[in-house]
């Protein structure tokens, strides 16, 4: 089977699927912020969230329901700020997901990245982890919403965690982030091969 990548390019589509794995799961995740509420673990993402109160009209009180879900509506995400980060990381995400396809197709077909294409790849991975990396740097801002000081005691703010901590799932997508803007734009630069110069 012919390939347009080099040995470096072949490391690079591996790393770039890798790290747009771990960018996108992190970012679907609900665990980017873990606190508790009613006795019970609560967690958030951007756009989801587990465990939540609701009113119990048998018992005339508010109870926790246990479960992960996304919110009703876009609206319903509990800040303005959250709601860019989603928007922001989501299309990061989506930039990274589309080079690291493209890269691994390029293990398959001949002279589908070239040289310049694997550089104009590296500067798409590098728009997609600064997107992501605005959006992790954004998260922080929305926890003086409502919903997260229930959680974290109203003692939380903007930066301030109170007694909430960071989860996984943040870690996970800057880490991706990361990686893909560090490495992948790096190596991006190495992974084409040399076009075939052509009579006609």
């Amino acid at each position: 089977m012919a390939s347009s990548l080099t040995c470096t390019g072949v490391i690079w589509a591996l790393l770039s699927f890798l790290c747009a794995a771990t960018s996108c799961v992190g970012f679907f995740m609900p665990y980017w912020l873990w606190g508790s509420q009613l006795g019970k673990p609560v967690s958030f993402g951007t756009f989801r969230r587990c465990s939540y109160p609701v009113h119990d009209e048998n018992l005339q009180m508010m109870v926790m329901v246990e479960e992960c879900g996304r919110y009703a509506s876009f609206q319903g995400i509990p800040s303005t700020e959250w709601r860019i980060c989603t928007i922001v990381t989501g299309l990061g995400c989506g930039l990274l997901l589309l080079v690291a396809l493209t890269a691994l197709m390029g293990c398959c077909v001949s002279e589908l990245i070239s040289r310049t294409v694997g550089r104009v790849a590296g500067a798409i991975q590098f728009l997609g982890g600064l997107l992501i990396g605005a959006g992790c740097a954004l998260y922080p801002l929305g926890w003086d919403s409502e919903e997260v000081r229930q959680t974290c005691g109203y003692i939380s703010g903007q930066f301030d965690l109170g007694t909430c901590e960071i989860g996984w799932a943040y870690y996970c997508t800057g880490g991706g982030a990361a990686a893909a803007m560090l490495l992948c734009t790096w190596l991006a630069c190495f992974s084409g091969k040399k076009q075939k110069q052509y009579p006609y």
